[in-house]
């Protein structure tokens, strides 16, 4: 096949792609260089094919008689006239040459050692964050017609990919920025990266922003990642390090879970929660107390077959945090999609060092996702789970850890029970065993209108002794002694009718104590 074939497809014909046949369209796709065209729907197909056009008109700028071998190295020379008009090719230039030298010493694959280790130097640099604002604000001015963008990372299966940005919840947008697959593969970039850069509009023909140049990823300095490990090579430990909750003495849900049930960094933690119990404010006044007392945190709120209102209250209401979400009205595959890039995201920040927070809403809704796509490849259990539809979200949730000098990823998810479902309960019994917290909301509270409603007996924290101080573990567990006669109505009204009149847990504590 010549390169004239491959490149041969005018904007015109790109305009005419839907009113084609799937024939027509299968044979347009191989003449481009598409490896499958059979077994995908004519929508997706005329998707492929715009990318790959796009691909192809951003390494075409040269006489479409040129080799493509050439035509690449005049695309790159033109990038690099590009951006050395506005001062910024120097480092990237002498990356590659340095990078290539390396590449012929070192093997492809990383060899793998069956101890993993804590990697010492896995913590992110407070230098680093700063570096890079600093390099993005002398760099603006002199952009000329670029300008810089970022966003997270997709890698598609022919090797190149798209910057997709949180305003359409990770999903396919104008607004996403193509990213080539030999920069893909010069900084070593994985899925769910976020990277940040200088892009250029697109030319005549195109559809999508082009990045040029690359300056941060994960909040890191290009040059920094090649000493980066791979999440599952990180070594695991306890939490050891709390997040403080209260953050307002008249916030009374994120004191009572600061008691009773303390939050580390690392925790995987479950709500477990009938239906209309709060959960959901549960998790937006966790995020906000996080937000105000832990500002260098990256927050991710994953709203998963969420009632749309729901969504946009949880984006006004809570500051500092990224929330994406896939409505009721989605498809599973959907939920799945942007599931997956999150906790993707997730990682790759965790190794750059970042301390990750992430409130799922709720993990029971995307397992029911999980089992509709599932292929029936496992044994039918109660209620209609199939039981290898469990294995992925299960192991997206024990993606939370705290790592050994390094970063940590906090997942706190609700879980759905009572809710006439038996698929529900069968759900949370393969979850129960998995978390190290939990937060049980009792209904009868709730019906009541006593909030929060929380079942402080059945709540708690595994090895909370490594987040407490001895001395406030000893008032709490004086307290729930006392405690330990009444029911979780009497409980929560006695504690909040002792709680409203001091400023904070401490004051709290003490004056239990008199």
């Amino acid at each position: 096949m010549s390169d004239n074939e491959t490149a041969g497809i005018s904007a015109g014909e790109l305009e005419s792609l839907d009113g084609k046949k799937l024939h027509e369209l299968q044979k347009l796709a191989k003449s481009i260089g598409i490896k499958r065209v059979t077994g995908i729907r004519k929508a997706q197909l005329v998707e492929e094919i715009r990318s790959k056009a796009s691909e192809q008109t951003l390494f075409d700028d040269s006489d479409s008689s040129t080799d493509k071998t050439d035509r690449q190295k005049n695309d790159s020379a033109e990038k690099d006239e590009e951006m050395k008009s506005y001062g910024g090719q120097d480092h990237i230039v002498s990356y590659k040459k340095e990078n290539k030298k390396e590449e012929k010493k070192q093997p492809k694959k990383r060899p793998h050692s069956n101890k993993r280790k804590g990697h010492e130097h896995n913590k992110l640099p407070e230098s680093d964050a700063t570096t890079l604002e600093q390099r993005i604000k002398e760099l603006e001015p002199d952009l000329g017609p670029y300008l810089f963008n970022e966003g997270t990372l997709e890698i598609l299966p022919d090797g190149y990919g798209f910057l997709r940005s949180v305003n359409y919840n990770y999903k396919a947008s104008p607004d996403d920025i193509y990213v080539s697959p030999s920069q893909i593969k010069r900084f070593r970039l994985k899925q769910g990266d976020v990277v940040i850069g200088v892009i250029r509009p697109p030319k005549v023909g195109e559809r999508y922003f082009a990045l040029l140049r690359i300056e941060g990823v994960n909040g890191r300095i290009p040059h920094d990642m090649d000493n980066r490990q791979d999440f599952e090579d990180l070594l695991p430990i306890h939490p050891d390090e709390r997040y403080r909750l209260e953050f307002d003495p008249k916030e009374y849900t994120t004191r009572m879970i600061d008691l009773f049930s303390p939050l580390g960094k690392g925790q995987r933690g479950l709500i477990v929660a009938q239906p209309k119990t709060g959960k959901t404010t549960i998790l937006r006044n966790t995020a906000n107390a996080i937000a105000a007392n832990h500002p260098d945190t990256k927050i991710l709120i994953v709203l998963i077959d969420e009632r749309p209102e729901e969504v946009t209250e949880m984006e006004r209401s809570v500051e500092n945090a990224e929330v994406v979400a896939s409505t009721f009205d989605e498809k599973p595959e959907n939920h799945i999609g942007l599931a997956e890039i999150a906790f993707e995201k997730a990682k790759r920040l965790v190794e750059s060092g970042h301390d990750v927070v992430m409130l799922i809403d709720s993990i029971t809704r995307l397992s029911r996702a999980y089992n509709v796509t599932a292929s029936n490849k496992g044994r039918t259990m109660t209620g209609g789970v199939d039981s290898e539809a469990l294995k992925a979200p299960r192991q997206l949730f024990s993606s939370a850890r705290n790592i050994e000098n390094g970063g940590s990823l906090t997942i706190l998810a609700t879980a759905l029970i009572d809710t006439g479902s038996r698929m529900d309960d069968v759900i949370f019994e393969e979850f129960k065993g998995t978390g190290n917290m939990e937060i049980y909301l009792d209904r009868r509270l709730s019906d009541r209108r006593l909030y929060p409603a929380i079942d402080i007996f059945r709540s708690g924290t595994r090895r909370e002794e490594l987040l407490v101080s001895e001395e406030e573990r000893e008032k709490v567990v004086l307290l729930r002694r006392y405690l330990t006669n009444m029911n979780p109505y009497e409980a929560m009204d006695f504690l909040l009718d002792k709680v409203k009149g001091t400023r904070n847990n401490e004051e709290f504590l003490i004056s239990m104590n008199k």
